[in-house]
This record gives C-alpha cells, sequence and structure tokens, in this order.
C-alpha cells in the first residue's frame, strides 16, 4: 500500500472505497465496504487466523443496518474532527447497540482476497481514503 491514487482511476480499475472503518491495524481490518457495488461488513481478522494474506470474510449489510452504519460513522467523523476532550454521543450508543446482531460474521460468509490501495486522503463523512479491489 504505498503511495496515493487517485479515485478516478481507482473506480476505472473496480476499487470500491471503504464507507465504514469499525477496526484498523496497520489498514482496515473491519468495517463497510462496497462488494460489486453494495455494501458488505468485511472482516480481516483471520489473516491472522489462516485465511492467508489479503483474506477477508464478507457479508451483506441490511440497507438499515448501512444507514445506521453510515450515521454512526458520519458522528465519529465530526467527533474526530473538533477540537477538545472526548465527548459523549448517546446516538452513537444507541446505533452500537442497534448494529451488534448485523456486525457478527455470519457462517455463510465469504472468503474474498481484497487489495488495498489508499487514496491519502483522510476520513470523513463519505468514508475513509481506503479502496479494495476484490477477488474470489
Amino acid at each position: 500500500m504505498n503511495g496515493t491514487w487517485d479515485e478516478a482511476r481507482l473506480v476505472a480499475d473496480g476499487f470500491e472505497r471503504v464507507l465504514v472503518e469499525l477496526e484498523w491495524y496497520d489498514g482496515p481490518r473491519a468495517g463497510v465496504v462496497g462488494v460489486g457495488g453494495a455494501p458488505h461488513y468485511f472482516d480481516g481478522f483471520g489473516q491472522y487466523t489462516g485465511d492467508g494474506a489479503g483474506g477477508y470474510r464478507v457479508w451483506p449489510v441490511a440497507a438499515e443496518a448501512a444507514a445506521w452504519e453510515r450515521e454512526q460513522w458520519a458522528i465519529q467523523a465530526r467527533w474526530g474532527a473538533r477540537p477538545g476532550p472526548d465527548g459523549v454521543d448517546p446516538r452513537y450508543d444507541e446505533l452500537t447497540a442497534l448494529l451488534a446482531e448485523h456486525r457478527r460474521e455470519p457462517e455463510d460468509a465469504r472468503l474474498l482476497v481484497g487489495e488495498l490501495r489508499n487514496t491519502g486522503a483522510g476520513n470523513d463523512a463519505e468514508g475513509t481514503g481506503h479502496w479494495f479491489r476484490w477477488q474470489l
């Protein structure tokens, strides 16, 4: 993941933007990303337990959960952009509870290999600067 990439070129090359980042360790490890144009959860922690390098478990996000994820991400992006001490957001906590069931990996999650790129853009309410291209 060296360098930065132009978004228009990434789209043309079949990459899809990480919309929500739930876990990060040397790059996005879990969150919501497009897969075939539809939002999916992804979880890359299996890379450390036998799925292999670049392997991610992915499963579709229900429409209601996708809206909640985007709402919570926007709250987090606004919080991260403001100076000052940590705050409390009751809606963020409410969304965490609503989303817990959706974020659990189902037994039928697919294993895909994700090629990762970064535009160099930071996080904002629309998503992150990370993009994936998926292969079976």
